[in-house]
């Protein structure tokens, strides 16, 4: 399938280390990503625009930056996005998932079901601000959204 990722470089050179919940959120959605995902690029001087793709995800002068390649490694494009319209999804992802990772050391499985119903919620909700930023330079669907929402997250943890 040409329209998909098939490397994904993560970018956290400098950052905080993360919890070691943070790092297993981190490394399921590279192998959830890895294993199945859509990644369209549109046509660019009336070609069209086949992978499959590296993709390079960091943080550069306080911009989200999508860096794609060719699968061979050569530069593609990139992709700059402002963090300010994630950064409410992304303060509540935090706050939810520490609550869901405390529920789980302590709670019955019926309320860690609520927690991780509303976790799901706040998960959309990023995906959907993610889509809609990236509209008209790449296509993603819905599970390849969230996927890159929980390391765009991981990308922001601060300790």
């Amino acid at each position: 399938m040409p329209h998909r990722i098939v490397a994904i470089n993560i970018d956290d050179d400098g950052r905080s280390a993360p919890t070691p919940e943070m790092e297993q959120e981190r490394r399921v959605a590279v192998l959830d990503l890895l294993e199945q995902n859509r990644f369209v690029l549109p046509p660019r001087d009336g070609r069209e625009m086949e992978g499959p793709w590296r993709l390079s995800l960091g943080l550069r002068d306080r911009r989200l930056v999508f860096a794609v390649a060719s699968e061979a490694g050569e530069p593609v494009g990139e992709f700059h996005l402002a963090l300010g319209p994630f950064r409410q999804a992304v303060k509540d992802y935090f706050q939810i998932c520490e609550s869901y990772y405390d529920a789980v050391r302590r709670l019955p499985p019926s309320q860690i079901e609520t927690i991780d119903m509303a976790r799901r919620g706040i998960h959309n909700e990023g995906a959907r601000i993610l889509q809609e930023r990236l509209e008209g330079k790449v296509g993603l669907d819905q599970d390849t959204a969230r996927r890159l929402f929980t390391l765009i997250c991981v990308l922001q943890w601060e300790g």
